[in-house]
């Protein structure tokens, strides 16, 4: 159970993310970016979606509800990958911090503006220079969604809640996914 996925998955270690976003400060929409990223579990195209509306820094909460996706030269705003990704994810005091900065420093931002107006090769390219800048071994962007549940796992939570939070459809893809862990 959970070994088809076993062999391709990698993620960090809380204390690897911490070496890797050291190393990615000189840049804040990045540091930002990836720390969204592997404190939330969220997906890349769902990064990319938000908007100052689906931040809510008084309930330190973000709602997913909408998916960014890049075809040819065109940027589209999608449903999310299945309804239960549909969401609200509750962050930390430190991250709804981080966000509350980062917002405040973004010039004539509208609510429906999208907060990281990038795509995956930026991030792609941010992970590797700072992978090099840190020494951490490299992993895909996704990997941080594992990296993410491995420490919900490690921290005890239930597959229902991990399940949940990442917005799986079924326990079943949690448990098939992260088990061997």
């Amino acid at each position: 159970m959970g070994k088809k996925n076993a062999d391709s998955m990698q993620f960090w270690t809380t204390d690897e993310f911490e070496q890797f976003q050291k190393a990615i400060t000189d840049k804040p929409v990045s540091w930002v970016a990836f720390n969204v990223l592997y404190w939330t579990g969220m997906r890349q195209g769902e990064l990319f979606a938000l908007t100052r509306a689906d931040i809510d820094l008084d309930n330190n909460t973000i709602r997913i509800n909408k998916s960014y996706a890049r075809l040819g030269k065109e940027d589209i705003i999608q449903e999310p990958k299945t309804p239960k990704s549909k969401r609200v994810i509750v962050i930390p005091q430190f991250l709804a911090d981080i966000l509350r900065d980062y917002i405040n420093g973004l010039y004539a931002l509208n609510p429906d503006d999208r907060l990281f107006p990038h795509t995956k090769h930026f991030l792609v390219h941010e992970m590797k220079r700072g992978c090099k800048l840190s020494g951490v071994n490299k992993i895909r962007i996704h990997d941080l969604r594992h990296s993410h549940a491995s420490m919900l796992i490690e921290m005890g939570y239930s597959p229902i809640l991990i399940a949940e939070r990442l917005g799986h459809e079924n326990i079943e893809t949690t448990l098939q996914t992260y088990s061997h862990l």
